[in-house]
């Protein structure tokens, strides 16, 4: 049976053969993942003469990677003493083995250097050692999450090699129903923020977008995905794409694998680094409130070792009639916009996950170019008719105004989501601290927020081209301040609390747990004090109620009775630091996507604000608007 491009994997074989010349030694050919992979004794005449490799993607319409044979693999140890003598001048200050894939990543402080003028170095380290190296630039701020990450997929290198072998069989796999129709399930954030989870599903293929939870329900039927339908079968998924590591979005994943879901994971590289940490503390945080979390930390291992990183703009076949391709969203480090174009030209759908169609000073703007679309699935967080967002200007000066006015006699705490908002206030705080506009006062910093910046710094590429060029030509770290204190111990926040006038930052964003609620039980009562709110606050959530006015709130102590906590400190919110677009940008999106989609599925906003928004796009030209209810089926083709 032929594969959709044609080839039967002995021609894909034959027509390998019949390229690379037989001194190369060729040991094996195997699908890995997506990719196709080429095992040889020789991998360094095929990086010397690349253009052999692209003749053969070209024929097979396939993406091809070169690896060593195990065979002939130098040693890890003798390896890195030879990669450090060729790097003398690069700054090495890390290398990970990959036995898996035979790769080698590097950590340096010059990757330009490390590369070598025309790829000297990368030539010479393959040919000596046989490893294939991957140059990273070292961040400025270590992060433990990808050191763990790095050792446990090391660790787990004959499963990963085993996974990668699977998926690429299930993937290329004979087509025995051609495409014919395509429908998408809507399992979360139908009329609602939270739980994003949509089914794509063809005759041949089963694609879910996103499994997140509802961080604003008290219930499990409103907490998570609706994966108890019959139009889910999680035998039959061939894959999950994560648009971002929001925990509305990625937040029920791991629950996949703890009940036999063994495919693999799709998203960007700072996701995956991300979307672990958040995971992680989510946990950790459920058990801290007393409640039983829905997976362990082995179910979150898992999808860190079914987990596939793709690169923006990578074409990468996801299903034997599915292919994916990620684009930036804009809305935090790593977000991604995913277009899926299905069958030979059946259909096209790009769904934006959480997006941000406008400059922030960490994100370039989302996407809006694609090769075809029909159909688009748009979030609306902030889609109602009056969701404007003022300047960033204005949105500066609000934050600066209101922090001084607090600051005469007061404190102030802002909830922040570890991921994007944080670091996007520790750069406004700096630069208006620097410039006299905002009284210098301490800056304490405590939760994730510390790990997830380093994770920032570690894929500078993903960010704004301004804090790129910060980090990787000036060598200066943008999230870094005089001002700032990390609070490693617990013991610092009576410090805090008794001293004098200062900014808190802490997790997390919506005060749905973290500790930014211990910092919150101690300065409510003071009216002198003040919280304010920079990012989306979900209805249900305590960061909400509190944001709504209410006068006191039940809490915790730490001995775990229960008090009462009066809220005398006044309350702020500024919108213009958000991660999403407002009305005007959404509708603007849709005007200005190429090409124009056919129909628009409005998802990931309150009831009242989808509803609008679709009406809105109703009235475009040539679009119809769609404001699906949860479970709603909808045939696209």
């Amino acid at each position: 049976m032929d594969n959709k491009q044609g080839l039967t994997y002995s021609e894909i074989r034959q027509a390998i053969l019949d390229k690379i010349p037989t001194q190369v030694g060729i040991t094996r050919i195997e699908f890995e993942g997506p990719r196709l992979a080429i095992y040889c004794q020789k991998p360094e005449f095929l990086q010397e003469n690349s253009h052999i490799v692209g003749e053969i993607a070209g024929i097979i319409k396939k993406r091809i990677v070169i690896r060593s044979d195990p065979s002939v693999r130098m040693g890890e140890i003798q390896a890195e003493d030879i990669i450090k003598e060729i790097l003398v001048e690069a700054g090495l200050v890390q290398a990970y083995f990959d036995p898996a894939l035979g790769e080698v990543v590097l950590e340096v402080e010059k990757p330009g250097v490390a590369i070598g003028k025309g790829g000297a170095n990368v030539v010479e380290i393959v040919k000596k050692t046989h490893w294939s190296p991957n140059f990273k630039r070292s961040p400025p701020i270590p992060s433990m999450t990808i050191r763990q990450i790095r050792g446990f997929l090391y660790s787990k290198s004959k499963d990963r090699e085993k996974m990668l072998r699977e998926t690429g069989e299930s993937i290329f796999r004979p087509i025995y129903q051609q495409s014919s129709d395509v429908r998408v399930t809507f399992l979360g954030s139908a009329r609602q923020v939270g739980r994003s989870a949509i089914l794509i599903k063809t005759r041949e293929s089963e694609i879910l977008m996103d499994c997140g939870i509802n961080p604003g329900s008290r219930n499990a039927i409103g907490s998570f995905p609706r994966l108890d339908v019959e139009e889910f079968d999680l035998s039959r998924l061939d894959a999950v794409v994560i648009s971002h590591a929001h925990l509305d979005h990625c937040g029920f994943l791991p629950y996949l694998y703890k009940y036999g879901y063994n495919g693999p994971v799709y998203c960007s590289e700072p996701t995956s680094s991300v979307m672990t940490l958040l995971q992680s503390d989510y946990i950790d945080v459920t058990r801290k409130e007393g409640k039983a979390p829905p997976y362990s930390a082995e179910d979150i291992s898992e999808v860190i070792l079914h987990t596939i990183p793709l690169g923006y703009g990578e074409v990468t076949d996801i299903s034997p009639d599915v292919r994916l391709t990620l684009h930036n969203a804009g809305h935090i480090l790593g977000s991604s916009i995913s277009h899926l174009h299905i069958g030979k030209g059946l259909h096209n759908i790009v769904y934006t996950g959480d997006f941000k169609y406008g400059p922030t000073a960490l994100l370039q703007p989302a996407s809006s170019y694609f090769p075809r679309v029909e159909t688009l699935i748009m979030e609306s967080t902030y889609g109602g008719p009056d969701n404007f967002t003022p300047s960033r200007e204005e949105t500066e000066s609000r934050f600066v105004d209101i922090c001084n006015k607090i600051l005469k006699n007061g404190k102030v705490l802002i909830p922040v989501p570890a991921v994007g908002r944080a670091q996007e206030i520790l750069m406004v705080i700096n630069k208006h601290m620097n410039e006299g506009n905002l009284l210098q006062v301490p800056v304490y910093i405590e939760g994730m927020i510390s790990e997830a910046t380093g994770i920032h710094t570690a894929y500078p590429d993903y960010l704004s081209h301004d804090v790129r060029d910060q980090i990787l030509k000036d060598g200066i770290n943008p999230f870094e301040s005089d001002y700032f204190t990390v609070v490693r111990q617990h013991d610092m926040r009576d410090e805090i609390v008794e001293g004098g006038p200062c900014i808190v930052m802490a997790t997390a964003g919506m005060m749905e747990g973290g500790p930014v609620l211990e910092y919150f039980k101690r300065l409510a009562p003071d009216e002198n004090n003040g919280i304010v709110f920079v990012s989306y606050q979900v209805a249900g959530t305590m960061g909400r109620r509190v944001q709504s006015g209410m006068g006191s709130a039940q809490m915790y102590r730490n001995d775990g009775k229960m008090e009462i906590i009066n809220i005398a400190l006044s309350t702020h919110i500024v919108q213009g630091f958000s991660g999403h677009s407002d009305r005007r940008q959404l509708m603007n999106y849709v005007r200005r996507l190429k090409p124009s989609p056919r129909r628009v599925y409005v998802v990931h906003g309150e009831e009242s604000k989808t509803d609008n928004l679709a009406r809105s796009i109703n009235k475009l030209r040539g679009v119809r608007g769609y404001s699906p209810r949860l479970l709603d089926t909808v045939r696209l083709a």
